[in-house]
């Protein structure tokens, strides 16, 4: 077996998770799919000669590229056309091991951790989410172990007092999206405003690019107004109920690709948060995992 291919080999052994860190690093797949390629060639270039621990190693590399590319999309971000919403993917229960890395890919957390600065959000994951050891995130990020443990307490509290409360079951997530799907494409009114919080935001992401509000959309009636009229995502387009970031997700498709997807943020028995992406540039990975 000759070098590049055991170096490949010893690489996939660590893909999905270092496509997992930088997922949730960046909140865009075909932006973690660019860290990782980087990184492997990183890493053919680098040899495994000298390399004590290959996970140790890629991680590195991974979180500093991610860091880098997070800090220059924030610059971005600030003339992007709209609210910004994480990128969707497809997702099922096996590719998540514990119940806080499902909680890490749903659309709210996303957008909670858009709150944290990028060298916050890659030590509260390496920690949090990945179990990685203090001096194993020390090595990482390029700081004392004193300094990871003062950045993990500042980024736990900052999310604590904005994190989601009330998160319904799974089957209770489900049934209460095809609830909505059904009042909204019938135009129940009386039953989408049975479906809706007294608090509920509607918040669309078309990137310039569809005809979703550029603006974040607040209260039950105009919310409900919107989805029977004007915010009728998914007029004339085939509909299917799919797992999109752990969750139930509607996801629109017009001449077999997707074209738009939906996801309903359940607090108790009610709809108290609507994410709609429509940008056709955040939906091309999702195209091709339903290729």
């Amino acid at each position: 077996m000759n070098t590049v291919k055991q170096s490949a080999q010893a690489f996939d052994e660590y893909r999905g998770l270092l496509f997992s860190i930088a997922y949730r690093m960046l909140s865009s797949a075909t932006d973690a799919e660019d860290i990782v390629q980087e990184a492997f060639v990183r890493w053919l270039q680098a040899g495994e000669e000298g390399v004590q621990s290959a996970k140790a190693y890629l991680s590195t590399i991974v979180v500093r590229l991610c860091i880098n590319q997070a800090e220059s999309a924030r610059a971005r971000r600030e003339v992007y056309i709209g609210p910004w919403l994480p990128e969707p993917i497809l997702t099922s229960p096996e590719v998540v091991e514990t119940a806080i890395q499902g909680e890490t890919l749903s659309f709210a957390f996303l957008v909670l951790l858009e709150q944290l600065g990028p060298l916050e959000r890659a030590v509260f994951l390496l920690r949090e989410v990945f179990e990685y050891d203090y001096p194993e995130i020390a090595e990482i990020v390029g700081k004392g172990e004193a300094n990871c443990r003062q950045i993990l307490r500042r980024a736990r509290q900052h999310l604590e007092q904005h994190r989601p409360r009330f998160a319904a079951s799974r089957e209770r997530q489900e049934q209460i999206t095809e609830q909505f799907l059904r009042a909204s494409t019938s135009g129940e009114m009386q039953g989408l405003l049975n479906l809706l919080t007294d608090d509920i935001v509607f918040v669309g992401d078309g990137g310039g690019k569809a005809n979703v509000p550029l603006k974040p959309i607040h209260g039950p009636a105009r919310v409900a107004r919107g989805a029977t009229g004007g915010l009728r995502f998914f007029a004339g387009i085939q509909t299917h109920l799919a797992e999109v970031n752990g969750q139930p997700a509607i996801i629109g498709y017009l001449h077999g690709q997707p074209c738009g997807v939906l996801i309903c943020e359940i607090a108790g028995e009610r709809i108290r948060q609507i994410y709609a992406v429509a940008n056709p540039e955040k939906l091309h990975w999702l195209g091709k995992q339903t290729a």
